[in-house]
């Protein structure tokens, strides 16, 4: 070792060489700052300044209130999934029967052994506030004895409706309470927003690739896809949907994810997200926002929603609770803007209201800083396991496997190298336990065979690790 060298970094080689040997592994405690004085007799400016070196190169990650552990170095990022094709005419997809598909693939990760699970888009249960959200029912039962026994609501709890308005100023949003409606989460609210749009036969703009619980609700509506080049980077191809509006017959609605874009990871910059309000607003199509994964950003900057540059009342503004806060409470949201009244009637036709209790126990928590503080944790969280699930990619997959880098979100999506089709890994990864998203769930054709999307919800432990570790070994014996 160097003897010229400061004393904190002769101490940083040291520990880099114990973690780069095995002696310290990965999710591995680091030794403390006081373990570090009383083991080298340094001073506690020393022993500091060797965890920042550490830290500052990758080595370590600092978790609040639970000290330093070994990590494994980022890798060079190197080149982004691809891009489509500049001005490229979209693909009519239409009825291709992809709810047979998606179904077929979910059933099969339902009924094998699965010991590791990366295909859903959701974080582990230990990451939301179920202890504040228990005290908030038991304090909700009390105001209210007969809760259980009473209607709610038609529309939504007033407490609730309230706090929602409230929070939609911070994304640019003028809504009253009134125009509002509680749903059983996103997904009701977007199969409410396309029923109050669209008659079966019509098309339907999408993001390709994208969501495939969205192709299944098009599908059961009788309604026809029309897939759009969506970017990894900058989120659906405003020129390509002018191509599509443009070659094909009426589009009846668009239905795009800005922020956070399932299953990419992209955001739309703000001069897209303006330009497409207008450019829907002049071609007469109506245009559903599914604003399900922004408060999930990697800092607490608010983004505007796109309902933020309605001036005409054509977008329809839909979200959730269920990947931010509570997945048992299955709370969305809807605000239609000249369809208020006409999704107000198709909610009630089609279930009635949301019971009361879940609704008073999110209006409770999100009514304080406490929601604002979980929101905080989780994205910190969430950053670090995305940055380790990418890292273990990068290092574990073969030589040209591709990885997204999105600011935020849930999932990391994946290119595979040339020639390696999703469904044989899927296949392969289920049979060991492993369940994984392949991406042609993710489109009406199989353009996307070549991708896949892993879940990064869950905490990055060992077992996670042997498991992105095994799915590289899978996709280097398939290419």
């Amino acid at each position: 070792m160097d003897t010229a060298l400061p004393l904190y970094q002769r101490l940083a080689t040291h520990y880099r060489e114990a973690i780069a040997h095995g002696s310290l592994l990965v999710g591995d405690r680091f030794p403390s700052v006081r373990a570090l004085m009383g083991r080298h007799g340094v001073s506690l400016s020393t022993a500091v300044q060797v965890c920042r070196q550490l830290e500052q190169e990758g080595w370590l990650e600092a978790r609040p209130r639970s000290g330093n552990f070994v990590r494994r170095p980022a890798r060079p990022a190197g080149p982004l999934p691809s891009e489509p094709r500049a001005g490229q005419l979209p693909d009519p997809a239409q009825f291709v029967g992809i709810h047979g598909r998606v179904s077929e693939i979910i059933a099969r990760g339902r009924q094998q052994p699965v010991s590791v699970n990366f295909s859903s888009a959701r974080s582990a249960p230990e990451l939301y506030p179920g202890e504040a959200l228990r005290l908030a029912a038991a304090r909700a039962l009390r105001r209210h004895p007969d809760l259980l026994v009473s209607a709610p609501p038609p529309n939504g709890c007033p407490d609730f409706l309230q706090v929602l308005a409230r929070r939609a100023l911070d994304a640019g949003m003028n809504l009253g309470a009134e125009e509002i409606v509680v749903t059983q989460g996103c997904m009701e609210a977007l199969n409410l927003a396309l029923r109050a749009v669209t008659q079966p036969g019509d098309t339907v703009a999408v993001e390709s690739p994208t969501f495939y619980g969205l192709l299944q609700v098009l599908e059961t509506l009788g309604l026809k896809a029309l897939e759009i080049p969506t970017s990894p980077q900058t989120g659906l191809s405003l020129e390509a949907l002018e191509l599509a509006c443009d070659h094909y017959g009426p589009i009846a609605a668009l239905v795009v994810v800005p922020h956070l874009q399932n299953p990419l990871g992209c955001t739309m910059p703000e001069a897209h997200k303006a330009r497409l309000v207008d450019l829907c607003a002049e071609r007469g199509i109506a245009l559903i926002e599914d604003d399900t994964y922004s408060p999930l950003g990697e800092d607490d900057t608010v983004l505007p929603a796109l309902k933020h540059w309605d001036r005409q009342g054509g977008v329809i503004h839909c979200a959730s609770l269920h990947k931010v806060l509570a997945p048992g409470l299955r709370l969305g949201w809807i605000s239609a803007g000249r369809w208020q009244a006409r999704v107000e009637m198709l909610k009630y036709a089609q279930s009635r209201q949301n019971e009361a209790l879940g609704q008073l126990v999110a209006a409770d928590f999100m009514g304080s800083s406490a929601y604002d503080r979980h929101l905080r944790r989780l994205r910190a969280a969430l950053g670090s396991q995305r940055r380790r699930t990418t890292e273990a990619v990068l290092e574990y997959f073969p030589a040209g496997t591709l990885a997204a880098r999105p600011q935020g979100g849930l999932a990391l999506w994946v290119q595979l190298p040339p020639g390696v089709s999703s469904r044989e890994v899927f296949e392969r990864a289920l049979g060991e336990g492993i369940f994984i998203a392949p991406g042609l769930m993710f489109s009406n054709s199989n353009r996307f065979d070549g991708y896949l999307r892993l879940n990064c919800g869950a905490p990055y432990t060992p077992a996670i690790d042997a498991a992105l570790r095994r799915l590289g070994a899978i996709v280097g014996e398939l290419a």
